[in-house]
């Protein structure tokens, strides 16, 4: 099993940080995964729903421990690349911003 894409939908939460979306050999996706930021640092949650006695159960996840290691390591990397990415371009909008007003104040 190869994981072919994987999307981050960053939020902006206290402990939920995004909602990933992967695609499995490019032919199956799973929708939903979670990064958390737990006490120990983050995690991927698995897609749950919620039963009627209000606990969660999984409705996706990896079988073994090596799978969910994979899985894990690719969701969390493509993570830290995201946040990586839109704090470049924050700095870089904000960059702009000092140098235009800068420019402004001169004249």
């Amino acid at each position: 099993m190869e994981i072919t894409e994987v999307k981050v939908f960053p939020v902006n939460e206290e402990k939920l940080k995004a909602y990933i979306t992967i695609v499995l050999d490019d032919c199956f996706v799973v929708r939903d995964l979670k990064i958390i930021g737990g006490n120990e640092g983050l995690f991927v949650a698995m897609p749950s729903k919620r039963r009627k006695d209000g606990t969660f159960k999984d409705i996706a996840h990896p079988l073994n421990q090596r799978t969910r290691t994979h899985v894990e390591k690719r969701v969390l990397d493509a993570y830290l690349d995201e946040i990586k990415r839109d704090n470049s371009v924050s700095r870089s909008a904000e960059e702009a911003e000092k140098h235009e007003e800068k420019e402004t104040a001169m004249g």
